[in-house]
């Protein structure tokens, strides 16, 4: 697949300065593939195999790997959980309390 263009962003993210400066055109190949270029991949941290999450927001295509999708669901709950706590050690002791009542 053909790298059309490469262009600056018009926008800043807050992504780390390597990953701003990439901004690629690609062309649709046969059957709507589209291939992620490596500088991408690599500046995403996309690997073979990875389960990718694909949806439309306001009309632009949105591509994360499961794993940026788990640490952002992480980040917005982090507040709810005071600093020092291990949420799995209070879910195993919930577990083993409910166990004695049944």
């Amino acid at each position: 697949m053909e790298v059309l263009e490469v262009q600056e962003p018009k926008v800043g993210r807050k992504w780390p300065r390597f990953v701003d400066k990439l901004w690629v055109r690609v062309r649709m190949g046969k059957k709507g593939r589209v291939v992620i270029p490596a500088a991408l991949r690599e500046a995403l941290g996309m690997a073979d195999g990875d389960v990718l999450d694909m949806r439309v927001v306001d009309g632009e295509l949105r591509i994360a790997t499961m794993r940026e999708r788990l640490r952002r669901a992480q980040e917005r709950v982090r507040y709810l959980v005071p600093p020092g706590t291990l949420v799995s050690d209070e879910l195993s002791a919930e577990r083993r309390e409910a166990a004695k009542h049944e």
